[in-house]
């Protein structure tokens, strides 16, 4: 009874930082967080029909995690700071903190939706500016993101035209580059609260990564920008392009539809549970599923639908006729978002 306790009140604590941090930091649509059109109207069960209590959307799950088929290869959640460095293998990406930052706490799982809050970063006690801010390192996962976008440049510019009333736009989304490489940058302002948020954004892998600051300072945003030159970025990043390749899969949003399919086992689910499953799987040469990353999913749920995928058969997909890996997404379960007709991945 007591770890039950505990794990509660772990579930609790995770789901409280997850609204500070949206709060605090990201005062933009919530992408797929809350119940404005375009969110997720239920959290899904497993079955044709849907009855009974529907979970509201933007809630974690208690039980629901997210875990992978192996230890090897990287994950976006994976990211960390170490020796003052945030680094995230999957992304490809090193970051030096500036002087006197630091990372307090970790954020929550990734949501249902695919959002990711990869770092936050604070100054430290021994900071000499006058004025302090925050770093938020996010990425957000375009297979599964609610909303009416398909690229990173395409969801800025979507959080700028649903910036709410009390913000205004400092400068609109305006392409500039990032230690060598194309990314968007976008500021607005709380005249109320005289804080300034500066959102730079580009595309790594089938995701929006975004570095948002916040501060009072406009001086300190300009600097911390700046400082930004000093990162190592793949050489695939850009706003509307960044679709792998290379060292790491070809990211292909909706791959298992039919045609492409050669085998399908329908995983076997014991028991109905209403949250969605998104499910990102990495395809080898051969056409075969070597890696499976479920962003939420009950632990029941994540062997059924290993045990499923391990069977599946895909068309190699290849490029100047040389097969190559494939990265795509699957969601089991009710289908979290209607993007358009040609988008759904939803398994049932």
């Amino acid at each position: 009874m007591r770890s039950q306790g505990l794990g509660t009140l772990v579930v609790l604590a995770l789901v409280i930082l997850a609204s500070i941090i949206l709060a605090l930091f990201v005062p933009l649509p919530t992408w797929g967080q809350s119940g404005k059109p375009g969110a997720p109207k239920s959290g899904g069960d497993f079955s044709s029909t849907s009855t009974g209590t529907k979970v509201p959307p933007g809630i974690l799950v208690k039980g629901a995690w997210s875990s992978a088929s192996d230890s090897v290869t990287p994950l976006p959640e994976d990211g960390n700071v170490s020796n003052h460095v945030f680094s995230d293998q999957y992304f490809g990406i090193t970051y030096a903190l500036p002087p006197d930052w630091e990372e307090k706490y970790k954020g929550p799982p990734p949501s249902e939706s695919g959002r990711y809050v990869l770092a936050q970063l604070r100054p430290t006690d021994t900071f000499k500016g006058p004025i302090r801010g925050n770093i938020l390192i996010t990425a957000q996962d375009m297979f599964f993101t609610p909303l009416p976008v398909s690229n990173a440049l395409e969801l800025i510019n979507y959080s700028k035209d649903n910036l709410e009333g009390d913000y205004k736009v400092e400068m609109p989304p305006t392409p500039t580059k990032i230690a060598g490489r194309p990314f968007t940058f976008f500021a607005y302002w709380s005249p109320v609260a005289e804080l300034h948020w500066y959102v730079v954004a580009t595309e790594i892998r089938c995701h929006a990564f975004e570095i948002v600051l916040t501060s009072r300072d406009t001086k300190l945003l300009a600097s911390l920008v700046t400082d930004m030159d000093k990162m190592k970025l793949p050489a695939e990043a850009a706003p509307t392009e960044g679709k792998g390749g290379g060292e790491v899969p070809v990211c292909i949003e909706d791959y298992a539809r039919d045609e492409n399919v050669l085998a399908r086992v329908d995983p076997i689910f014991t028991e109905h549970k209403f949250n969605s499953v998104p499910v990102r799987i990495i395809i080898d040469r051969e056409g075969k599923v070597k890696h499976i990353h479920f962003l939420s999913a009950f632990p029941d749920q994540a062997k059924a639908i290993t045990d499923a995928l391990g069977q599946w058969k895909f068309k190699p997909y290849k490029r100047e006729g040389h097969p190559v890996e494939v990265e795509t997404g699957i969601l089991f379960g009710r289908a979290n978002r209607p993007k358009t007709a040609t988008a759904e991945s939803t398994t049932q």
